[in-house]
C-alpha cells in the first residue's frame, strides 16, 4: 500500500516548506520536493494537501482508556475511551493510566484496552500502577513489568499533594523510582514515573527531596497536571528550571478556570516567557479521567469527564491566540513526548518513522486528515474508520 501527500506545508515540527511525503505500509519512505510514481502503481493512493499543513501525529501521553473516575461512587465510573475520540483529535499514540481507582481498574484489563484499540488502528502503550503506593502492578514487580510485558513503558500514575494519595514517603517514592529506572534500563524503555500532583501546597516537594537525597535524576519523575492552580504552576517553573519535566493539563471546565486554573495555552507561553526549555513541556489530556470538583472539607460536589479532543484544542490556541509559533506549540504534543518517554518512531515526520501524520487547514489550523500507521482513519474533518462499537 503505498500513499503520497502531496503539496503539504511540512513540519517535523520544524518547518521544511512544501513537500510531498510518500507513505509505504506504516511508515514514511520519503519525504521530497516532489515525488511522482505512475499512475498505474498497484494500491496507490494520492492525497492532494495543497494549502494544508502537515504535521506528526500526536502523542497523548496521560488518557485514562479503560475509563476512571468513580469518586462519587460506582455510578460515576467514566466510561471507556473510542476509537474516534482519539483520531477526530488528531491523537494517533496513547499512553494509558489507570488513577484514582486501583481496584476495579485493574493492569490485565488496562493492557486489554490498549490491545484492542492498536487493534483498531492507533498505537497505544500503558504505565503500570494507579494512584496508590505500594505499586499494583501485572507481575508483583515494576521492573519485572517493564522487561516483560511490550506494552508497558513507566510507571504510574502516583498520586502526591492530594487528599486521594497514599501519601508515600521520599524513602517509598525512590523506591519507586530506582525500580522504574532500572527495568527501562534493562528493556531499552523510559522507565518514567508519570505523578499526579494534587492541589496540596505540598507541590513537587516530594519529587525534590528523592531527587536531592538520593542519585536519582530529576528526569526520571514526568509531573502532571502543573496547570492546576496558580501557586503548583510557579512551583512548576522553578522546578523546570531544576530541569524537571512538566506536564499541562488540556482537559479543563469554566469553573476550574474561573478558580485559577491556569489555561494549557497560556501556561505555555508563560513559562517560555520565563525561560524554561521548550523540550521540558509536554500537554496531555487526561481524556476519559472524572473532572472531579471537591469543596473544602474533600467532599464531591461536581464531576465532568476529561476529552481526548482538548489536546490540539490547547495547541492550536497556543497559536492563534498566544502567537506561540506553531513549529512550537506542535512539540508539546509530538516531538517532546516521544523524546521523554522513548519513543523512537513517534513525534517526528522523518523518512522511516511510523507514518503517523495530521494535515490541518492552512486557514485554521483546524483538523482535516489523520493517518495512524499509514491509514487514512479521519478525511475531511470526518471519520473514516471508527471503532469496533461505535
Amino acid at each position: 500500500m503505498l500513499t503520497v501527500i502531496k503539496n503539504a506545508d511540512v513540519y517535523t515540527p520544524e518547518s521544511i516548506g512544501i513537500k510531498d511525503i510518500l507513505i509505504a505500509d506504516k511508515r514514511i519512505a520519503a519525504i521530497e520536493d516532489q515525488i511522482d510514481l505512475p499512475e498505474e502503481t498497484p494500491g496507490l493512493k494520492v492525497i492532494d494537501a495543497e494549502h494544508k499543513i502537515a504535521v506528526p501525529g500526536f502523542i497523548d501521553s496521560h488518557v485514562h482508556i479503560m475509563g476512571g473516575g468513580g469518586e462519587g461512587s460506582y455510578k460515576t465510573r467514566t466510561p471507556e475511551l473510542q476509537l474516534t475520540d482519539a483520531t477526530l483529535g488528531g491523537v494517533t499514540t496513547l499512553v494509558g493510566v489507570i488513577g484514582t481507582d486501583g481496584t476495579t481498574r485493574t493492569m490485565p484489563s488496562l493492557i486489554a484496552k490498549a490491545r484492542a484499540l492498536e487493534e483498531e488502528g492507533i498505537t497505544c502503550y500503558v504505565h503500570t500502577g494507579s494512584y496508590q503506593v505500594p505499586v499494583k502492578t501485572l507481575t508483583g514487580k515494576i521492573e519485572d513489568d517493564l522487561i516483560l510485558i511490550d506494552r508497558v513503558i513507566g510507571a504510574g500514575e502516583i498520586a502526591i499533594a492530594d487528599h486521594r494519595s497514599s501519601q508515600p514517603t521520599v524513602e517509598e517514592m525512590a523506591k519507586i523510582a530506582s525500580a522504574a529506572r532500572i527495568g527501562g534500563m534493562l528493556s531499552g524503555k523510559a522507565g518514567i514515573i508519570n505523578v499526579h500532583v494534587g492541589d496540596s501546597y505540598d507541590h513537587l516537594k516530594i519529587i525534590e527531596q528523592v531527587v536531592e537525597t538520593t542519585d536519582i535524576p530529576i528526569r526520571q519523575f514526568y509531573p502532571t497536571h502543573i496547570n492546576r492552580n496558580p501557586h503548583l504552576f510557579e512551583a512548576g517553573i522553578a522546578y523546570a528550571k531544576r530541569g524537571g519535566y512538566v506536564d499541562f493539563t488540556t482537559s479543563s471546565i469554566p469553573k476550574f478556570l474561573e478558580e485559577g486554573e491556569v489555561k494549557c495555552s497560556t501556561a505555555l507561553k508563560r513559562m517560555l516567557e520565563a525561560g524554561v526549555q521548550a523540550s521540558q513541556i509536554t500537554f496531555t489530556s487526561d481524556g476519559q479521567a472524572s473532572l472531579p470538583d471537591f469543596d473544602q472539607d474533600g467532599e464531591l460536589i461536581g464531576l465532568q469527564i476529561g476529552k481526548v479532543t482538548s489536546l490540539y484544542k490547547e495547541v492550536r490556541d497556543a497559536v492563534l491566540e498566544e502567537k506561540v509559533p506553531l513549529s512550537t506549540a506542535i512539540r508539546m504534543v509530538t516531538q517532546n513526548p516521544a523524546k521523554i518517554l522513548k519513543l523512537t518512531q513517534k513525534g517526528e515526520l522523518v523518512s522511516g518513522k511510523d507514518a503517523d501524520v495530521v494535515l490541518l487547514s492552512h486557514d485554521d489550523y483546524s483538523i482535516d486528515s489523520v493517518f495512524a500507521l499509514g491509514k487514512l482513519m479521519v478525511h475531511k474533518g470526518e471519520a473514516v474508520v471508527k471503532g469496533t462499537f461505535e
